[in-house]
Order: structure tokens, then C-alpha cells, then sequence
């Protein structure tokens, strides 16, 4: 955990990369979609895997709900409504391009999952960031994590003040597993957010890691959890 005092936070900035938000019909999924969710959409969509700024926010549902809760098991399907969406973070350039999507059929590890249309919701410079999915080695500490995240998060002129690390997963993948750790970042300056949005955090931005989205206030969090909870 790291947690440094900092002055309040202001208003909104500019950005160049914001998300585009698909309807689908969608049944059911893996609980791990990870990777066959990326190549999917790279196969539809040839130039995404080449864009630096372009990153994939793998599908969620309500984890806890008239006592249901989303499974862990790899082999587990997550059953969508159709509320559920698809969402994409690209550059404004390439929000045209990105249209093609609609109307084409995926398929998701023999799972039929049709893209409808979309909207554009612009990235907002709010304090508090949350990734549900940080690349991680797998041997190492809490502690080194967020160690090698805020020396990441400085190259890109991203000041770490407070973080929190919460849950680990594993994706599949044809070259193994893939370790990832949630983190929250807090107390951002307003470009410091819009910086770390546009650009995310480590590898992998194309299977859902590394992704930020705004989060509530960190002290909600702090007072229901443990420092290393999120």
C-alpha cells in the first residue's frame, strides 16, 4: 500500500483516445475470454493489434446478485443480459475505422457473440482509477508490484500517491498462464488520470490488462477492506 497526502482535485482535460461502447447479443461466455475475446476482435478488426492506444475491456457481469456470484472456474460461463456491453478503448482517429464492428458475429471459444452499435463516451479526468487486470510476474510480493508499477506509471509523468492492490486471476493463453493483479490508483491530478487512461499500464492492453477505468473515492474503499483489498 501507498498512501502520500496531495491537494484536492480540479476540473476536466482534452483527450485523443476515448471508448466505444458496442451493444451485442451474447448468451453466455467463458469466465476466461481473455484471449479468445482479443483474437477475435484482431481478426475483425486487422489494425488494432498495431495501434499502441487501442485496448480490449473484457466483458463483466454483476458478481453478487439475487444470490448469484460469478464463478472463478476457468471452465465456468458468465451468463450476459442485455444490458451487457462491449467496449473498446481507441484513439479519436480511428473511431470511424472502428465501426466496421457492427453487425459481424464473433465467435468466442464456440460462443456466438454479435456486435450492434455504438456509442462514444469520452475518457474522464477523474482522481481515482481502478484495473481490474495488471500483468504481474508471478513470484513476486505485493509490496514489489506496486513497486515496479510506480516506477512505470513515473515514465509516463504519472505520479503514484496512494495505491491499493487487490485481487490476483490467471488468463490461459496458447503460451501459458498470465498472472494479473487489480490496482487503484488515487489522488491523480487531472492529467495524470487522462495520461494514465490514454496510455494504461504494462503489456497485454489488448486482452483486458492494464485498462483504467474512474472508481469511487478510495476512502469508501479503505473503510470496508484491508489495505491490500479492492
Amino acid at each position: 500500500m501507498l498512501w502520500q497526502e496531495e491537494d484536492d482535485f480540479v476540473a476536466q482535460i482534452s483527450q485523443v483516445v476515448v471508448d466505444v461502447i458496442f451493444n451485442i447479443q451474447c448468451c453466455a461466455l467463458p469466465v476466461d475470454h481473455a484471449w479468445a475475446l482479443s483474437q477475435a476482435i484482431q481478426q475483425a478488426l486487422p489494425w488494432f493489434n498495431d495501434e499502441p492506444h487501442t485496448g480490449l475491456h473484457l466483458i463483466y457481469v454483476t458478481e453478487e446478485g439475487n444470490g448469484w456470484y460469478r464463478p472463478d472456474e476457468k471452465n465456468s460461463l458468465i451468463y450476459l443480459s442485455r444490458r451487457t456491453k462491449l467496449m473498446l478503448r481507441v484513439p479519436e482517429n480511428h473511431i470511424e475505422n472502428i465501426q466496421t464492428l457492427s453487425n459481424k458475429i464473433l465467435d468466442i471459444n464456440g460462443h456466438s457473440l454479435k456486435v450492434g452499435q455504438s456509442t462514444i463516451k469520452s475518457l474522464k479526468p477523474t482522481p481515482v482509477l481502478f484495473a481490474r487486470h495488471v500483468l504481474s510476474q508471478e513470484k513476486i510480493s505485493e509490496e514489489d508490484f506496486l513497486t515496479q508499477a510506480i516506477a512505470e506509471l513515473a515514465k509516463i509523468d504519472v505520479q503514484c500517491r496512494k495505491a491499493l492492490c487487490g485481487k490476483t486471476r490467471y488468463f490461459n493463453t496458447p503460451d501459458g498462464e498470465l498472472l494479473t493483479r487489480s490496482l487503484m490508483i488515487a489522488d491523480l491530478q487531472p492529467q495524470e488520470s487522462i495520461t494514465l487512461q490514454q496510455n494504461g499500464l504494462g503489456q497485454a492492453k489488448k486482452m483486458g490488462c492494464g485498462l483504467f477505468v474512474p472508481h469511487k473515492d478510495i476512502k469508501a474503499v479503505s473503510a470496508k477492506a484491508s489495505p491490500t483489498t479492492v
